[in-house]
């Protein structure tokens, strides 16, 4: 069972509510005793595509209209303390900014330039698990965790950095373990179920059960109009891929051990996925399941970190605990994404190919290792530390994140592969005035 609150945290709020109730969630708005012209469903002036405010609410009014975080304050200077511990990275929906999470609070920086958007620093406790950002805007969701959680770990806190507080709240019985955000919805992933919430007015769509999933693995399209949901099947190495439009579920088989990762293009239309076996990854057509492409990381086992299309989705960038960042190249023609073939696509002409072994021509007679894809480019870190990888907004630029709190981006070359080469370097636990 889920709550769903638009709670204003002051000291007096009004103790009446108004509640409706079904088997699943409850809605509870609470209206503060001091502003009665605010309340969670109108996100009109947070540019979330809004529908028509529920008529027991009010409007948050937005003086100026701006949703870009960069135009939030940045927080004053801090006494010199020890640097805090990491406990979340992610990045936005476009690559464009990250955010951090920490045992005090959480951060919001910029990949190109690098530079701090802006900090929040919590007076007690201050341990944030999860941080999920929406594009640009100034909306976001946190979720408490850490020695000392800021709040609950069964809760998503809406957060709303124009007005520096959070604006509600959705409640579970069970600790959160991912948030992903889209413009129209918001999805909860718990250990063995997902929600989909409608973002105006936090309306519960869907519910979704799978398999036990503590790494709370979930992507979802960012395309307008239409919605695509991948998640966990019930199944060990299964997906299931949900189309909100055509209101089509799909199950595929992507392995034989169960999914470590995984990752859509911003249209939904190819998804890559990995196991725990850390060897492969495999490209699927989401529309009807079929496998497109294949390609190797290595022969030894690894853990998966993260997994990331470009934007054009002729490269795929995969992090893992081998301490190697690899791109590989896409032989899908990013123009044909949508056909419903089972054939991987012939024409490689307008995109680039990962290397082959020297002894492909054998494939079918020897072992399929020496007839694997390889990846073009690498970049090689230390071992140890978990790193998330995203393309950046750069032509053939690759942005590395570490939970040691490390930054690099680098370039990688296209046509003669290789050694990717270092362009910048920064640590984004160090005080604003070093950056």
């Amino acid at each position: 069972m889920a709550t769903v609150s638009s709670s204003w945290p002051n000291v007096n709020p009004n103790p009446d509510s108004t509640s409706v109730s079904d088997s699943d969630s409850t809605f509870i708005s609470h209206r503060d005793r001091r502003d009665d012209t605010e309340s969670l469903d109108s996100f009109s002036s947070m540019s979330l595509n809004s529908e028509e405010p529920n008529r027991n609410s009010d409007r948050i009014p937005d003086s100026n209209g701006d949703v870009d975080i960069n135009q939030s304050p940045i927080s004053p200077n801090l006494p010199a303390t020890p640097p805090p511990s990491l406990l979340h990275l992610s990045f936005n929906q476009d690559h464009a900014c990250f955010a951090v999470g920490t045992d005090r609070g959480f951060r919001i920086l910029n990949c190109d330039p690098f530079r701090e958007i802006f900090r929040r620093d919590f007076d007690r406790g201050g341990g944030v698990a999860v941080v999920e950002m929406l594009f640009r805007c100034n909306i976001l969701a946190l979720v408490g965790g850490g020695p000392d959680p800021q709040y609950p770990p069964n809760k998503v806190m809406i957060w709303d950095d124009h007005q520096s507080r959070c604006i509600g709240e959705l409640s579970f019985r069970s600790d959160v373990r991912a948030v992903r955000l889209r413009r129209d919805r918001i999805i909860v992933v718990l250990e063995q179920k997902i929600f989909v919430y409608n973002f105006s007015d936090l309306k519960l769509m869907h519910q979704i059960e799978t398999i036990a999933n503590p790494k709370g693995l979930c992507a979802v399209s960012q395309g307008v109009g239409s919605m695509v949901l991948v998640c966990p099947g019930l199944q060990k190495g299964q997906v299931r891929i949900e189309h909100y439009a055509s209101k089509r579920t799909k199950f595929v088989m992507a392995h034989d051990s169960r999914i470590a990762c995984f990752a859509l293009t911003q249209d939904g239309h190819l998804l890559a996925t990995a196991s725990s076996k850390g060897t492969l990854v495999r490209i699927f057509n989401t529309v009807d399941g079929t496998l497109r492409q294949e390609v190797r990381r290595g022969a030894d086992r690894a853990e998966i970190y993260s997994l990331a299309f470009s934007s054009s989705a002729q490269w795929l960038a995969v992090s893992s605990d081998k301490g190697t960042v690899h791109v590989f190249g896409l032989k899908v023609n990013p123009g044909a994404q949508v056909k419903d073939t089972p054939r991987i696509a012939s024409d490689t002409s307008r995109s680039p190919s990962s290397p082959s072994s020297s002894l492909s021509l054998f494939k079918g007679v020897l072992p399929k290792y020496f007839s694997s894809e390889w990846s073009v480019a690498q970049f090689r870190l230390v071992e140890g530390t978990q790193y998330i990888a995203a393309f950046g907004h750069q032509k053939n630029t690759v942005v590395i994140l570490g939970m040691d709190g490390s930054f690099y981006r680098c370039q990688f070359d296209p046509v003669n592969g290789g050694e990717m080469s270092q362009l910048e370097y920064h640590n984004c636990l160090k005080p604003p005035s070093v950056f």
